[in-house]
């Protein structure tokens, strides 16, 4: 008796720690706000289907795919296009000779030539992703507790849920990229600034970023909101959310040091396997975290209610 009760205790403790360490196994650099959540992996990779018009299947802009209860459909709104924003090429230092704890992988400083690119204004939106869910070129992101993806009036929310490959799914589906780590650095500081954040050096609130404030995540709402809610802490040519909302992911792999990293704006693609991610989410409320230069670390696998992306692509 006593044996099977110790097993099964044994077990409990196991299927727990196993559902709590996931994040945590193979990654050297996971942000405060994902340290000890559990990934919302609760995704469908199925093609949506559709309800039928007379056998025939509807137009993509009346389409409706179906959300987390199957017994219901969520109509999917014609797609906002992508908007992108030149982004003037020019040198800056990357990193940080600072000492504060959480960023001693933003080492060595290093000056890095960036070249011109067009950045989207916005992470890329729920409505943006249904269009290429719909059109078969993406896979349904994940549907736990803090996921936009089949909730109603969040169509202009950030797509989240998501993981590196959807996001690149996506990025192909839009004849776009993910950006580089330096490029997102550059873009995040107003075009190389010495400074800490979009805005400036003055400390992430409220009234600037979709961060942890106001007596809950999300600035009080217990969400993700919708893009560009705080225009406030955009950067100078007018990106929103480069800080807070969610995490969004880049194209580089992750190491700890700069050491042999490009200094021509490109992706470190060298050995390793977790990926980095970006800016700050709407559960972060450490003002460290919401920097420009912080940098965090996800297996590519992973899909959480805190982490999206948004596109880049060359200058034309």
């Amino acid at each position: 008796m006593y044996s099977w009760r110790k097993y099964i205790l044994a077990v409990v403790a196991v299927t727990t720690a196993a559902g709590f360490g996931y994040i945590k196994s193979s990654h050297r650099h996971i942000p405060a706000d994902l340290r000890d959540a559990v990934a919302d992996n609760g995704f469908d990779t199925s093609i949506p289907s559709f309800e039928k018009n007379d056998g025939k299947i509807p137009d993509p802009k009346a389409a409706a795919v179906k959300g987390i209860n199957k017994s219901s459909v969520e109509p999917v709104e014609p797609a906002t296009p992508i908007e992108y924003i030149a982004i003037p090429g020019g040198k800056f230092t990357m990193g940080t000779t600072g000492i504060e704890q959480g960023f001693e992988d933003a080492k060595p400083v290093h000056e890095v030539t960036i070249k011109t690119f067009q950045m989207a204004k916005t992470a890329v939106t729920v409505a943006q992703y249904a269009e290429c869910v719909t059109k078969g070129g993406c896979t349904k992101p994940g549907t736990g507790d803090y996921c936009n993806w089949g909730k109603t009036g969040r169509q202009l929310h950030p797509v989240n849920c998501v993981d590196w490959a959807q996001a690149q799914a996506y990025a192909k589906f839009k004849g776009a990229r993910l950006p580089s780590e330096a490029e997102f650095e550059y873009a995040a500081t107003s075009g190389g600034r010495n400074q800490k954040y979009p805005w400036g050096n003055d400390e992430p609130t409220c009234d600037k970023a979709v961060m942890s404030g106001n007596g809950g995540y999300g600035c009080g709402t217990n969400s993700p909101m919708p893009v560009c809610s705080k225009p406030k802490g955009n950067t100078a040519q007018g990106l929103c959310d480069m800080s807070g909302n969610v995490w969004q992911w880049v194209q580089d792999k992750y190491q700890d040091s700069y050491k042999g990293v490009p200094v021509d704006g490109s992706a470190f693609e060298g050995a390793g396997s977790s990926r980095v991610i970006r800016g700050g989410s709407f559960s972060y409320g450490g003002a460290g975290g919401l920097r420009a230069d912080y940098r965090g670390s996800l297996d590519p696998g992973y899909r959480g209610s805190s982490l999206g992306f948004r596109l880049v692509r060359s200058s034309r």
